[in-house]
């Protein structure tokens, strides 16, 4: 297991707890039924708890699965100590307080965009890292049509809140939006609030610590082009450069449901997609060009 900082996020020693048990657990050849079982645990219990969704993890369940899978004390240490920590740090998700605002998979993805060192997002609307609270607020009303107005302006303070990532002094995220054309002309709450959006847009592209390019229709159909948006989050490495966590990615399901892809094979996939989007894409002033020719446009529409 790679070494964690102390202020490391729950949600991130949470999850890499649950992979450290899922994968002694396999390699032990047991299903998680028959752990789960020979613990005394429930098949959920032990599915939520390899899959970080425990949000404090018990150190004595810990322990037994360990000895189960008869890993070494040492391991085992690490192990139980993690899930003290996980157990004993404060939520990090920000949006778990809100009541049944925010489904499970939801807030686990938030946690581990604070973790995250870097993030590759391909989107066909503005990301919420990067949205103002006019142009969040105008896609969140058109989606939660029955919503009240105080569960509206909750969520748009959620997604506000969320940018501290990329704002934060101390170690911000590094963000690379990779946007497609139609992001800049499909309007979202008006002329106005579409004009002002893309001037932020604009001028948060001159971050250090931010890159946004415009895939434009002029590129076509490029091979490997993604059905639908996704977020690729790395962790980096820890002081030994050890991986902290696998690279894994977050699909938004908005219908249906939310997706994590941990597969390393698929994910590799989506670095590619990536890369086939990034060879045909604008360069980062072009695209800070087009964006505010297009804010122009939107002027002369009010």
């Amino acid at each position: 297991m790679a070494e964690i900082d102390e202020g490391a996020s729950p949600t991130l020693m949470r999850r890499q707890l649950g992979r450290f048990l899922r994968e002694a657990r396999e390699g032990r050849g047991l299903s998680i039924a028959n752990a789960a079982k020979e613990v005394q645990l429930s098949f959920n219990a032990l599915q939520r708890l390899e899959t970080g969704r425990t949000v404090n993890p018990r150190r004595q369940d810990v322990r037994e699965l360990c000895l189960l899978y008869e890993v070494d004390d040492q391991e085992t240490e690490r192990a139980v100590g993690l899930a003290s920590r996980a157990a004993a740090a404060k939520d990090d998700s920000g949006v778990t307080s809100l009541g049944g605002l925010f489904s499970d998979a939801f807030n686990m993805y938030v946690g581990m965009e604070r973790s995250a060192r870097r993030l590759v997002s391909y989107q066909e609307l503005v990301p919420g890292l990067l949205q103002t609270a006019a142009y969040a607020r105008a896609m969140i009303r058109a989606f939660y049509t029955a919503g009240s107005e105080e569960d509206i302006e909750r969520r748009v303070q959620v997604r506000m809140d969320r940018q501290i990532v990329v704002t934060r002094k101390t170690r911000p995220l590094t963000l690379e939006v990779l946007l497609h054309e139609s992001t800049l002309h499909r309007v979202v709450g008006g002329p106005d609030v579409m004009a002002a959006q893309l001037r932020e847009l604009a001028e948060a592209s001159k971050r250090p610590n931010v890159s946004l390019r415009v895939h434009p229709f002029s590129a076509g159909f490029v091979w490997g082009l993604p059905a639908v948006p996704f977020v690729l989050l790395d962790f980096g490495t820890d002081k030994k450069g050890a991986v902290i966590e696998p690279p894994i990615v977050y699909l938004d399901g908005a219908m249906s449901s939310d997706l994590y892809i941990e597969k390393r094979e698929v994910v590799e996939r989506y670095h590619e997609f990536a890369e086939a989007v990034r060879q045909t894409a604008l360069d980062e002033t072009q695209s800070r060009d087009l964006l505010r020719q297009v804010a122009r446009r939107f002027d002369s529409d009010r």
